[in-house]
């Protein structure tokens, strides 16, 4: 081959590479006005299939250790279920978020709702087929379809400025609240469901649960269109060039929590927030149910807790971009303290106090969350966003799943009152956590170091 034919084939391969490049991440100007309608677009379509996956997501948790203690004939085995669903969605958190950080958040959620509505489908079969092992894997795939509604709010914080990040990220978690309230609520109807369809009463919330996870795909699939991921990657290859592609590494990861102190301050703040309430959120009803307390004054309180994670997060998110992601955090921390205070002196069975603590377990889970996950969206370089998101849910998963667990042992052992003073040793990691990240972030107008787009 001569020295001319090789140069014209360097060029060729040249050129094609950066064609590919292009082809991948963009590199096209978009004006402001642009990525303004885009975000605005990708916030309404999120907050519809939140709302549809929320749905799909909690009227299976509704009934999962029903059927689970139905299927097994034990009441031990009856929590299994719902650790592996925690489980699941720990483990695909970080799953979808390659497939993300590949592909964009529109394959990512869609595939995460699929696959969910999968495993809705596999607890309906595992109620026919009276087959314990059938309803653990299902229970462990529906865990996508969790995992997806939670890395949603990840996907609204692509294009919002700075100002305002918190904000976009916080409307789509308080989505959740119309499925959240919804899904438990849709019980009956279901059992009616289950009765025409000739399948087993307590499977009817997964025959809806799979309807709803297919929908939120659809909506996801239809209408979150141009990616907000892939946006955000073409304008900062325009601004900046190429630095700014994907690829998915856990030694990546680990160099990110290294050298940026906000980050790991938001991941330990997730982490550690979701601890908490889901160890205390998970034993509450069996201490009241230990007192005499009713399922129905249950269901209140729970429906009470729900309502503080969700429906204030538009406020908590205002506060997270007026005062800043470390001060929320510590306002977070505080109303978690004071959470476990009411709740771990509330007597056994049905009182105010538990009411209200469990109300605000929710309310500061949910100033804890929004900030940290804005904290951490801001403070990772794009490149590297998706990876780091979807570790920083796996932790945050595999935290709570373990708390869960321990949280069981605890009150065994030591009583409902005992657990409450374990939660607040974590409560003062919490604290730490936004010490870091008020160092970490001071004096920085975007933590991210990339222009608001």
């Amino acid at each position: 081959m001569s020295q001319g034919s090789g140069r014209r084939i360097s060029g060729w391969v040249g050129g094609a590479a950066v064609g590919l490049a292009r082809g991948v991440y963009g590199g096209v100007r978009w004006p402001d006005h642009r990525v303004r309608e885009v975000q605005r677009r990708t916030v309404r379509t999120l907050v519809v299939s939140q709302a549809l996956g929320g749905l799909g997501m909690s009227i299976g948790i509704a009934v999962a250790a029903l059927l689970a203690e139905q299927i097994s004939g034990s009441e031990k085995l009856a929590g299994l279920a719902q650790t592996m669903q925690v489980l699941g969605a720990a483990v695909a958190s970080y799953l979808l978020a390659h497939l993300m950080g590949r592909r964009g958040r529109r394959v990512g959620l869609v595939a995460g709702y699929l696959v969910g509505a999968v495993g809705a489908g596999l607890c309906v079969l595992a109620g026919v087929m009276d087959d314990f092992g059938v309803l653990l894997t299902g229970a462990l795939l529906l865990g996508f379809g969790t995992a997806a509604n939670n890395q949603s709010r990840y996907a609204a914080a692509d294009l919002a400025p700075a100002a305002k990040r918190a904000r976009a990220l916080s409307v789509v978690v308080w989505a959740t609240t119309i499925g959240a309230v919804a899904g438990p609520n849709l019980t009956g109807p279901a059992a009616r469901a289950a009765r025409v369809l000739s399948v087993p009463a307590l499977t009817g919330p997964f025959v809806f649960a799979v309807a709803g996870m297919l929908a939120a795909g659809v909506v996801v699939w239809s209408s979150l269109r141009p990616d907000p991921l892939l946006v955000a990657r073409e304008a900062a290859l325009a601004s900046r060039g190429p630095a700014a592609g994907g690829g998915t590494s856990w030694s990546r990861v680990v160099d990110v929590l290294r050298t940026r102190p906000g980050v790991a301050a938001g991941t330990a703040a997730l982490a550690l927030a979701h601890a908490v309430m889901v160890a205390v959120m998970v034993m509450t009803p069996l201490h009241m149910h230990h007192g005499g307390a009713t399922l129905e004054v249950i269901g209140v309180v729970i429906s009470v807790h729900v309502l503080g994670m969700y429906a204030f997060a538009p406020v908590v998110g205002w506060c997270a971009d007026r005062f800043g992601r470390p001060f929320m955090l510590g306002v977070g921390a505080v109303v978690l303290l004071v959470a476990l205070l009411l709740a771990g002196t509330a007597p056994a069975g049905t009182s105010y106090r538990i009411g209200a603590g469990l109300f605000l377990l929710g309310l500061g889970w949910s100033a804890c969350t929004v900030s940290a996950s804005a904290l951490l969206s801001e403070s990772t370089p794009l490149g590297a966003r998706t990876d780091v998101q979807g570790a920083a849910d796996l932790v945050m998963g595999v935290t709570a799943a373990a708390a869960g667990a321990l949280g069981g042992v605890v009150v065994g052992t030591l009583g409902y009152p005992a657990l409450a003073g374990f939660a607040a040793l974590l409560v003062g990691g919490i604290a730490t956590a936004a010490e870091l990240a008020r160092r970490a972030t001071s004096g920085l107008p975007d933590q991210d170091g990339t222009p608001a787009l």
